[in-house]
């Protein structure tokens, strides 16, 4: 049988360095000292590039954090020009057209802020659920026990997670 047959040759994308060939020296010990050292080295290269890698990601991902906000305040600013816009009618206009303006600016944010993906809570009506409500208080009422019976602040979900729970009253059973 071959020798090579029996030790396939290593591949040089192999992650850690194989020993020095120390078949010259006699001693051991020097060996066992010279692959310590490779090992060593090799260790050191790869916490180093480990290290590297982890500074890059959190450059990346500020970077990505500092894009988003600013392409969000870059789509606010028309909002806050037409409320500004809203705000000196009041010198000048009667209240029904400053009226029309502070809904025209209404109705720009909120599509602006549902077209980010942001969407109302509505949960008048239905069961309490402590992931997307917040009981304020509970208050006996002819609605089925558990159920909303009234929405104090609207809540919001952005996507499938909720950014502010709705804070709502919760029926009780009649005294």
């Amino acid at each position: 049988m071959d020798a090579e047959a029996d030790h396939p040759p290593q591949s040089p994308s192999d992650e850690m360095p194989l020993p020095a060939d120390t078949e010259g020296d006699g001693d051991p010990l020097v060996a066992l000292g010279r692959e310590r050292d490779e090992y060593l080295d090799h260790y050191r290269r790869v916490a180093a590039e480990f290290d590297n890698y982890k500074k890059r990601i959190a450059r990346e991902q500020q970077g990505m954090m500092q894009r988003a906000t600013e392409r969000l305040v870059t789509d606010l600013l028309p909002v806050l020009d037409d409320l500004e816009r809203a705000v000196a009618a009041f010198a000048e206009h009667d209240a029904e057209h400053v009226r029309e303006g502070v809904e025209l600016v209404h109705r720009a944010l909120s599509t602006l802020l549902a077209k980010e993906g942001l969407a109302e809570i509505d949960p008048l009506g239905l069961e309490f659920d402590p992931h997307q409500h917040e009981a304020l208080l509970q208050q006996p009422s002819d609605a089925p026990e558990g159920s909303v019976i009234q929405v104090l602040q609207r809540g919001f979900r952005l996507g499938e997670r909720v950014v502010r729970p709705a804070r709502v009253i919760v029926a009780a059973p009649k005294e």
